[in-house]
């Protein structure tokens, strides 16, 4: 098991709730990864990242714990 930090369970209820600063803190939390899935011969790919990060955005709102 890897020994990351983990998001505050609270900051992804607000994230969920669509607090801008709470999106903001997983997107930021998610950078790195974001960045190394958007690499490309050695390059980062703005459009990919850009598209991961739309696509994290989506998520996070289209999330619900009720399921």
């Amino acid at each position: 098991m890897r020994n990351k930090k983990l998001i505050a369970f609270e900051v992804i209820q607000r994230a969920v709730d669509g607090e801008p600063e709470a999106v903001d803190a997983v997107l930021r939390h998610y950078t790195a990864h974001i960045k190394y899935l958007s690499m490309y011969k050695g390059r980062i790919n703005d459009d990919m990242q850009d598209r991961l990060k739309a696509r994290l955005i989506e998520s996070i709102l289209k999330f619900r714990f009720d399921r």
